[in-house]
């Protein structure tokens, strides 16, 4: 009966764990080239009409990047909006909103 149950909350645990991380996303690779190998990777989730997302990797020199955004829409409008650093520390934003 107690291994029984001890299954049963597992089971739930599980089960209410992968609902919450349904619309939740993680990505790598790597890419070989003649200048060496670059490395990257990202994760994001949606939840509510809105998502976000943060990435970055390190290219053959050693150099690295990373970015972050959102995005969201409303009423026949989307906005997305981001940041980041490139490989030689240049910072950089984006926005730009799209309405039907």
């Amino acid at each position: 009966m107690k291994t029984s149950i001890a299954t049963f909350l597992l089971v739930a645990v599980l089960s209410a764990a992968a609902a919450v991380d349904a619309n939740a996303w993680t990505r790598s690779g790597s890419v070989t080239g003649p200048r060496g190998t670059t490395s990257f990777g990202g994760s994001g989730s949606c939840s509510g009409g809105a998502c976000a997302w943060r990435g970055g990797g390190t290219g053959p020199a050693g150099r690295s990047w990373s970015r972050s955004g959102s995005a969201s829409c409303s009423d026949g409008s989307c906005t997305r909006q981001g940041q980041g650093t490139g490989p030689r520390g240049n910072s950089y934003s984006y926005s730009r909103t799209v309405t039907r």
